[in-house]
Parts: C-alpha cells; sequence; structure tokens
C-alpha cells in the first residue's frame, strides 16, 4: 500500500500544471450556449448581458492561459483578447455551415433541428472553436476540445485541419479529419469518411500528411483517404467504401462496384473511374 501511495503521489508531482479537461468542458459549453442558445440554459435578455457575458468568458479563458504559460508563446491576457476579437468570423462561419447542412440533407425539417440534434453541427462548432484558439499558438487545449466534441458525436477532427467555408457533415459517426488536411468550400462528407495519413515516421510529423479535397467535393460512407499528396478535384464525388491514396482530378466520380459472383465464373469487384472524358477503368 505505501508503495502505490507513493507511486501515485509521483504522478501528482510530475504531472504539469495542464488544465483540468473538466474546467474546458466548462469554458466550452457557455461559450457555445452564449453563441447558440439551443444550447443556454437560459436565452440572453439584453444585449448588455451578451457583452457581459462575453466579458466574463474572456476573463475565464485569460486566467486558463495565464495559468498555463507552457502552452503558449504570449500573454495569456492579451491572447484571450485576440481570440475573443476573432470569435464573430467562427459565429457566422457556423451558421454558414449550418445552411450547408440544412440544403444539404432532406430530412432536416428546420435549422433549429440541426443546431438542437445534429453531432455534425457539434462537432463542427467544437473544431472552429479549437482551431482558433490553435491559429494563435496555444497547444493542447484546442485538442481537448475536438475531444469533448469526439467523446459525444463519433466525429474525430483535428484542431489544425484547415476547412473552408459550409461545410456539412452528415449523420457524421465514425469520420476522422486529421492534423493537415485540407478542405475548400461548399464541401459535404458523410459518416465513417476517413481522411487520413499515409504511414509516415514520427520524424515527419510535421509535414503534410494528409490530403486536400477542394471545393464543391461529396464524399460518401465509409470512403478512405491517404496521403499528404493526394488531391481531390473540384466538384468531385467519391462512393461509398472507395480507397484512394493518389489524387483525382475536378469533375471526377470514384466508386465501388461489387459484382456477383456465380457458381459457373471467376468475376471480381472493380472500382469505377468516371471524368469529362466518360471513361471507366
Amino acid at each position: 500500500m505505501n508503495s502505490l501511495v507513493s507511486k501515485i503521489f509521483l504522478t501528482h508531482q510530475e504531472c504539469s500544471d495542464c488544465p483540468s479537461p473538466k474546467v474546458i468542458q466548462h469554458f466550452f459549453e457557455e461559450l457555445l450556449g452564449l453563441l447558440f442558445p439551443e444550447y443556454a440554459l437560459q436565452k440572453a435578455k439584453s444585449e448588455e448581458e451578451v457583452a457581459a457575458r462575453l466579458i466574463l468568458l474572456r476573463e475565464q479563458l485569460g486566467a486558463i492561459l495565464s495559468r498555463n504559460k507552457h502552452l503558449h508563446q504570449a500573454e495569456g491576457k492579451a491572447l484571450a483578447q485576440d481570440f475573443f476579437d476573432h470569435l464573430e468570423r467562427v459565429f457566422d462561419w457556423v451558421h454558414q455551415d449550418v445552411d450547408a447542412m440544412y440544403a444539404g440533407d432532406p430530412a432536416a425539417k428546420s435549422k433549429t433541428e440541426i443546431l438542437r440534434s445534429y453531432p455534425g453541427f457539434y462537432a463542427i462548432s467544437a473544431y472552429r472553436i479549437a482551431n482558433l484558439l490553435h491559429q494563435l499558438g496555444i497547444k493542447l487545449i484546442p485538442r481537448m476540445i475536438t475531444e469533448i466534441a469526439h467523446s459525444r458525436t463519433g466525429v474525430d477532427i483535428h484542431p489544425g485541419a484547415t476547412i473552408g467555408q459550409y461545410f456539412c457533415i452528415d449523420h457524421g459517426t465514425g469520420v476522422v479529419i486529421g492534423e493537415t488536411t485540407i478542405i475548400g468550400n461548399h464541401v459535404k462528407i458523410y459518416q465513417g469518411v476517413t481522411l487520413g495519413a499515409l504511414s509516415v515516421d514520427k520524424a515527419d510529423a510535421d509535414l503534410k500528411r494528409h490530403p486536400t479535397i477542394e471545393d464543391h467535393v461529396v464524399i460518401y460512407a465509409g470512403a478512405t483517404i491517404l496521403g499528404g499528396k493526394t488531391v481531390i478535384g473540384q466538384n468531385s464525388v467519391i462512393g461509398g467504401n472507395v480507397w484512394l491514396t493518389k489524387s483525382v482530378p475536378s469533375n471526377s466520380k470514384v466508386y465501388y462496384q461489387t459484382q456477383i459472383h456465380h457458381e459457373d465464373g471467376l468475376v471480381t469487384d472493380r472500382y469505377v473511374f468516371k471524368n469529362d472524358f466518360d471513361a471507366t477503368l
């Protein structure tokens, strides 16, 4: 017993002063509830109340950053001010994402339904907030925020990913978007999509390891797209369960076609690739 006590005490001594996940979750949920009243217990009754709550949240973030100087290279209160100075863009872009989800999902009866019940909304909101913190050079905290969304929705978006406007995740469960992924505008992806990396050495961690998805691309359920040099050209459609490690030109369609196997002959599955020339491979 004494040995266990000593070991536990040593871990407490060696643990850094990183903020508790509960502290970060409280800040994130308070901020989300202010930006989107669908997540608040009470709606704001005046503009003055909104302003006061923004100031309080700014002070909370400033205090967190001031206590954890090892997570950034600036002054905590100044970083918090910088974050809130840029928060309006996050607010506007998430509303554009909601517009994209509403337009892209025939089952959505209203934008309120999306805000209150769609995992894609929650995951994208967490990503947009975390990405702003990431852009300010803050370590760990952005990752903690996206992991809150990951645990709740099953959508894993690294805060370092670059995602454009009008982004739509439909259903969402099992989506993985890696750190160096670049996604353009008006992109729609379905559940089970992986935008990942090919196996690389730890020394290559700072290189671009994840794919680039250009504007107006649709990626259907279960598709896997890997590699930092892989580019999916604009206006392309990637079908369900497709596995790609090479680039696809603009205006292409790639899908997996299942064949029926008969006892009297060998028929294998194949992939079908079509572009503007309607070529089939």
